[in-house]
């Protein structure tokens, strides 16, 4: 029995002279805590340096301003002075119109309205008439003045003749070529040689804005030279018969319109 124990003690002691002599420690060291690896910054004083952003700047379109129409005041009258020597007056707002009177040179005058498309302005008085305003000096825009024709002034109707009882008209292009019924007057009934016994009445389409004209004859037919596509209302027109005494109609002109444009 003893010399199986003295062998087993010799065996672990000779084990244990082999495991020094060969650096390996049977007891694992114990890891040193460290909270900072070293040659690593610690995770609060890390600093990443990533390339700088810049952020080009947002473009806002703005819109152009829109154009605003300002309306033009409506006045009651306007105050003017007459420039030509002599001025005629007459019954409608057009050369063609009766002669009524005639305003001289320097003459003070009161304008109390004006039509819807031309250059003529209804003149104040016992009896109101028509004069062309570029023989006007007008204190203020004519613009302003409201528009009593056609609507509030009116013609003065001829008690002997009645009016055309109808009117046509056919296109070829801007041109309109208009006929109507005859009504003959006699030669007395004309005011002077320069009358003449029709008056048309045209609103027409010149580069979109509505024009009036006036235009005589004394045929039952006239030929309007210009009317053009691209107004916001239609072209339309009338016919009077006309004797020194007043007027007779209107006779409306049934307008041709444009044909539609081809798909």
């Amino acid at each position: 029995m003893k010399k199986g124990y003295l062998f087993i003690l010799l065996t672990a002691t000779i084990a244990s002279c082999t495991l020094s002599s060969t650096g390996v420690s049977a007891v694992p060291p114990t890891p040193i805590a460290s909270s900072t690896a070293i040659g690593v910054p610690s995770a609060e004083t890390s600093t990443v340096n990533s390339p700088t952003q810049t952020l080009m700047p947002t473009l806002t379109m703005t819109p152009p301003p829109t154009e605003t129409i300002t309306a033009i005041p409506t006045v009651e009258s306007l105050q003017a002075k007459v420039t030509a020597d002599l001025l005629s007056c007459r019954y409608g707002p057009g050369a063609e119109y009766l002669y009524l009177y005639a305003l001289k040179a320097g003459a003070n005058i009161k304008l109390v309205g004006r039509t819807d498309a031309n250059n003529w302005v209804w003149v104040d008085g016992k009896n109101k008439c028509w004069v062309n305003a570029k023989f006007l000096e007008i204190a203020g825009d004519k613009m302003s003045l409201p528009v009593v024709y056609p609507g509030i002034a009116k013609l003065p109707i001829s008690p002997y003749y009645r009016a055309s009882k109808w009117a046509k008209a056919t296109r070829n292009a801007n041109s309109v070529q208009v006929t109507w019924e005859a009504v003959p007057i006699s030669p007395g009934k004309y005011e002077d040689a320069n009358m003449h016994q029709y008056i048309v009445e045209v609103w027409r389409c010149e580069k979109g804005q509505i024009v009036f004209e006036t235009l005589g004859t004394n045929f039952p037919f006239i030929t309007i030279e210009n009317d053009e596509p691209g107004c916001s209302e239609p072209s339309h027109g009338n016919v009077w018969v006309q004797e020194k005494h007043g007027f007779a109609g209107p006779t409306e002109i049934p307008w041709p319109l444009y044909p539609s444009p081809t798909p």
